[in-house]
């Protein structure tokens, strides 16, 4: 079968680019609920990291995400810290170590990971490559080879988001 019947294999990929010290992509999680709930399986939303240098606990945070999801809870962690980001400015790591306990996440592992800084080369990729297709705020999304920064207004996003979706499945 050439490629050209095969039409889009697999869900429709949207990647969230994303710091967990960022109010606005805390903000962007309703849409991002909303969009689970009506494309389900058909949509796979990507957790990737853009931790921004004014945010000086967002490159652990992201480090952290990535410990959850090693665990099997990546996004209920990052929902769970996005929901405390303030706080998060003000206390820095520990919180990101309590979060991990109150998911019932194996907190000592965090622990270690911040120390060992095992998954400091995911963050750095993901940031690199955020740079390199033209990311410079949060939340950006990225369907379809098409970029949509959310970063400075949320609004009307979602439908744009929806659109491209629609547009890409109804090609599958």
């Amino acid at each position: 079968m050439s490629q050209s019947h095969q039409g889009h294999a697999g869900p429709v990929v949207l990647e969230v680019w994303c710091e967990l010290q960022c109010t606005d992509c805390h903000t962007a999680l309703g849409d991002l609920h909303a969009l689970r709930a009506r494309y389900g399986d058909r949509l796979d939303i990507v957790l990737r990291h853009f931790p921004l240098e004014k945010h000086k606990h967002a490159f652990a945070a992201a480090q952290a995400a990535e410990e959850a999801a090693e665990q099997g809870r990546g996004w209920a962690y990052a929902e769970a810290v996005l929901a405390r980001a303030e706080e998060l400015g003000r206390v820095g790591e520990p919180l990101l170590i309590e979060v991990a306990r109150e998911l019932g996440l194996d907190a000592e592992e965090f622990d270690s990971a911040l120390i060992d800084g095992r998954h400091i080369l995911i963050v750095d990729a993901d940031q690199a490559e955020g740079k390199a297709i033209g990311v410079t705020g949060t939340p950006t999304y990225v369907i379809g080879g098409e970029r949509l920064d959310g970063g400075k207004s949320q609004d009307g996003l979602r439908a744009r988001i929806e659109e491209i979706a629609d547009r890409l499945l109804a090609a599958a």
